[in-house]
């Protein structure tokens, strides 16, 4: 094997182990969904929390291999999107069916909203802005079903928020992307690695948490929710 081939060996190799990284997705999405099953949320949200630390590094990854010149025949963004939808989208729709935060009569049809608005966005090719500002809610249903865990909301009260965010998908509002949007890079950075920590402690605690991490966690989202609506207004004027 000459070095030539060597080299290209050793980068389809990486870039096929990027691949296998997203993939790896869908499994976890499966061990959730096992754990949703039994009523065990706490390690429900782990592994959807290892799911989407996987999603955060496969796309740099991705780029900094060269995947989609390495291996143009598949496409890690199809992949990507696949999970996502399973790992964002299918699973917190199914425990909406299966816990008491929803008013019974509830369940199901706003569990049907959140798979179609989810759909919606994952298939919208301008959802996503050229400084990688999400257009519309992005779809988040992992993280949302964190904070109706999290908050303890009435059930009126989370069906009122599931209903607004279902309406807000259609609504091209900018959302930020922590890691892709420039502005306020190092900052949104900061506030999400905080926002990490404090979930992870409310995720090895009985819910609904304790006051100081619904303080922190809402304040997380009102940073990342203002960024973008800032931007959002900067563009409209």
């Amino acid at each position: 094997m000459t070095e030539n081939q060597a080299k290209t060996s050793i980068s389809r190799l990486r870039a096929f182990s990027v691949h296998v990284l997203t993939a790896i997705g869908a499994v976890l999405a499966l061990f959730a969904l096992r754990a949703a099953r039994e009523g065990d949320w706490q390690t429900m949200f782990v592994w959807l929390g290892i799911a989407l630390f996987v999603d955060a590094i496969d796309g740099p990854l991705a780029r900094l291999y060269y995947v989609k010149t390495v291996l143009p025949r598949f496409s890690g963004e199809r992949l990507d999107l696949i999970v996502d939808y399973l790992t964002y989208v299918a699973i917190p729709a199914f425990v909406l069916t299966e816990t008491d935060m929803l008013p019974e009569s509830t369940r199901v049809p706003a569990a049907i909203a959140v798979l179609l608005s989810g759909l919606f966005h994952m298939s919208d090719l301008h959802s996503k802005t050229k400084e990688g500002f999400f257009v519309g809610f992005p779809a988040v249903w992992n993280i949302v079903l964190l904070y109706l865990f999290v908050l303890g909301l009435p059930p009126y009260g989370a069906l009122a928020v599931v209903a607004f965010l279902v309406v807000l998908t259609f609504v091209p509002i900018l959302y930020v992307h922590p890691f892709r949007v420039v502005r306020l890079r190092v900052l949104t950075g900061l506030v999400v690695v905080a926002w990490a920590i404090v979930a992870g402690i409310a995720i090895v605690n009985p819910f609904p948490s304790a006051l100081w991490i619904k303080i922190t966690l809402l304040a997380a989202a009102a940073y990342c929710t203002a960024v973008g609506l800032w931007s959002w207004v900067r563009r409209l004027l």
